[in-house]
């Protein structure tokens, strides 16, 4: 009968017909008659509530909903609540009981048009526990999973034969009729048009797409049609996932359409991602099972979502930001290994989605007309961009598991290779947290602290504020001095050289060259600068929110000694590959740059630097152990240990001192042949206390 109707013929029975058909068919049509009338009060409660939001008596479900004392006061929006009450137990209860003996598609249809028109007048309303009631009976027809007790019986009931892999995957089958798929449609629908009031409600909805989501990425996943009429090995792609794919699309496109919601609703559905994700962490063990695979699914379907609306709400990311970390911050800690490398990878995605949105790429204009505007975007960026990275800081130093920091760090290290010349606020907790990976003592941590300072190195100098400077010069002398890795020494002796060279452009820049000297004149007060240098600073960090408010006359003097300082201590290390290295570093910067040093400088660097160098050097050779090293044991032989040889120019620490007295004396010479008759004009020079 639904079936006729549905193309438009009206059904009529024969006259001719027997008198068992004439009952069958009076019994069916009155069952019609009654389904008719039943969807006719469900759509008069939709019509009349529409109404009632055209008037204005209620908000539209497409804005917020603040409730007010006049609400519901309208004559229209009182019938329709009334209705409600007295109407819902009666339709939900015969709708239900309807859709579950029904198997033909016009029926089938009419009755998820009736739920879908009822569900969302409740919606309207707020009629709570209405809507609830009508979402939990639709989601109880949308996807059946099969539950253990009848994996396990068809598993006991599988003989040992040809057909026990047919067996094992029916076992494992998740059959999607084209009632589950109509419902799954009609849900979808729902979740649309009511996302900005469900509220609470949203975690039926999130159970169900959760089901859903696992159904589609199983192996064992058909449709009723395909599963029935064609062979396993004849199965077409197109054919088979045709449903799912459909499906997947709408699941997706759900969480996209948050970008249109309102604030407070995007909240709602994360806090209901968070609740479904939270319940399946408290079932889910240390160890991964298959008895917790679809905890698991329901924890990653929520991870992904939030991602999604993350990604989709970038140009409010801000108040959503805590609600999304918040979780992955929580699942970092869980005793399950796989949850914390998901929750790793979803805050580097995260990071990295919105450090590389729009925002971060525009430059602010120059026009002092505009100057509001450009504070109320650096105020808004730096706000965003402190967040953003803090996140990874707390990660870091809160962490109980090395896994845990290893990951934050190549997080950081991932972040900085993409992001990094988008930064600007966030560099003194970056390079804070950097510091703090120099002293740590397992090696991988401490090589991948030092991948980061390395792109900062490379690629990140002339972005970097120029008030941070001289805390990456003490981060880099940090990982000078670490014991844990003696190639990260040696490497970030280097990258201090990388450093003076990069100070040394603002000693050229900001200089006058003093005539008939060859040295540089550098007057390192504020108000003596010349315009030129300033000028060349302001346009150098021109692509910065705040670069007007964050303009500093860096003293680049005391940038270099500090370099020089750190250099000096290294001098006095232990291991003579590391001093070696420092001693060199030190009279090569000076080789290089030694003509752009005013008469002050060079005179600070001979008397602070350089003869205390010669002078500790000459020490400590003069005083060490005279005792031969035996090398580092590589096995035993004939039950002795057995030692690497050590050349007998070098197996003591005296002979050691020796060298680097020797490459001290060495760079003395190089200096006063390149410049020997620019020092001799020094006041002190000849004053006799170096001779």
């Amino acid at each position: 009968m639904f079936s006729s109707k549905a193309k438009g013929i009206e059904w009529i029975l024969d006259n001719d017909a027997s008198s068992a058909a004439v009952l069958v068919a009076s019994e069916a049509h009155a069952i019609t008659l009654a389904i008719e009338g039943l969807l006719g009060v469900v759509f008069t409660v939709a019509t009349l509530t529409d109404e009632a939001v055209d008037v204005g008596e209620l908000e539209s479900p497409r804005y917020e909903h603040h409730p007010s004392s006049d609400y519901y006061t309208g004559k229209t929006s009182h019938i329709c609540i009334s209705m409600v009450d007295s109407l819902w137990l009666t339709i939900l209860d015969a709708f239900s009981l309807i859709l579950s003996r029904s198997q033909g598609e016009a029926i089938l249809l009419e009755i998820l048009k009736g739920y879908q028109a009822f569900t969302q007048a409740c919606g309207v309303l707020h009629a709570v526990e209405p809507l609830n009631s009508f979402l939990a009976s639709l989601c109880k027809f949308t996807i059946v999973l099969p539950t253990d007790t009848e994996r396990r019986s068809s598993l006991v009931q599988s003989p040992m034969s040809k057909r026990s892999e047919i067996q094992v995957d029916q076992k494992d089958a998740i059959v999607l009729t084209p009632k589950n798929v109509q419902a799954l449609r009609t849900l979808f629908n729902v979740a649309h048009r009511l996302h900005n009031v469900l509220g609470p409600s949203w975690v039926l909805v999130l159970e169900t797409l959760a089901a859903l989501d696992r159904a589609i990425h199983s192996p064992h996943a058909i449709t009723q049609e395909v599963a029935t009429a064609v062979p396993k090995l004849t199965r077409e792609p197109s054919r088979q996932y045709a449903d799912f794919s459909i499906l997947s699309s709408l699941n997706s496109q759900l969480f996209e359409s948050s970008a249109l919601m309102h604030v407070s609703a995007v909240k709602s559905l994360l806090s209901a991602l968070h609740m479904l994700s939270h319940q399946s962490m408290t079932e889910t063990s240390g160890s991964v099972s298959s008895a917790s695979s679809k905890q698991i699914g329901s924890i990653s379907f929520s991870v992904d979502r939030m991602i999604s609306i993350l990604v989709n709400n970038l140009h409010r990311v801000e108040p959503l930001w805590d609600q999304v970390v918040g979780h992955f911050l929580e699942l970092a800690e869980h005793s399950n290994q796989n949850l914390r490398n998901m929750a790793l990878d979803a805050l580097d995605q995260s990071i990295c989605a919105v450090l590389g949105s729009e925002q971060f790429g525009e430059d602010p204009p120059r026009s002092r007309d505009t100057t509001l505007d450009v504070e109320s975007k650096s105020t808004e960026l730096k706000s965003v961009e402190c967040v953003v990275l803090s996140s990874l800081r707390g990660l870091y130093f809160s962490a109980q598991k090395a896994d845990v920091r290893v990951g934050s760090l190549k997080i950081l290290l991932r972040v900085l290779e993409r992001c990094g010349e988008k930064l600007y606020y966030s560099w003194p907790g970056i390079l804070e947290m950097l510091r703090s990976v120099a002293d740590a003592s397992e090696k991988d941590v401490a090589t991948l602290g030092f991948q980061s300072l390395r792109v900062i190195m490379s690629d990140g100098l002339p972005t970097l504020p120029e008030d941070c400077l001289h805390v990456c010069i003490d981060v880099t002398g940090a990982y000078s001095a670490q014991k844990t890795d003696l190639n990260i020494s040696l490497t970030a002796i280097g990258l201090l050289w990388t450093l003076t060279d990069f100070i040394a452009k603002g000693l050229h820049h900001g200089c006058q060259v003093e005539k008939g000297s060859g040295f540089s004149n550098v007057d390192t007060s504020p108000q003596q600068t010349n315009g030129e240098g300033v000028e060349e600073h302001v346009v150098s960090n021109s692509n910065k929110p705040d670069f007007e408010a964050r303009i500093q006359i860096v003293n680049h003097e005391k940038l270099l000694f500090l370099v020089f300082s750190l250099i000096q201590k290294l001098v006095d290390d232990d291991r003579p590959e590391v001093r070696n290295s420092a001693v060199r570093t030190f009279f090569q910067i000076l080789g290089s740059h030694g003509n752009k040093l005013s008469k002050s400088m060079w005179e600070d660097c001979l008397w602070n630097y350089i003869f205390p160098m010669l002078d500790s050097a000459s020490h400590k050779a003069a005083t060490s152990s005279k005792d031969e090293w035996q090398g580092k044991e590589i096995g035993t032989r004939g039950g002795k240990a057995v030692h690497m040889l050590i050349h007998h120019s070098r197996n003591t620490a005296q002979k050691q001192w020796d060298e680097t007295f020797v490459l001290v004396l060495g760079g003395i010479a190089r200096l006063f042949r390149s410049y020997f008759p620019l020092l001799e004009s020094l006041p002190n020079f000849w004053s006799g206390e170096w001779l």
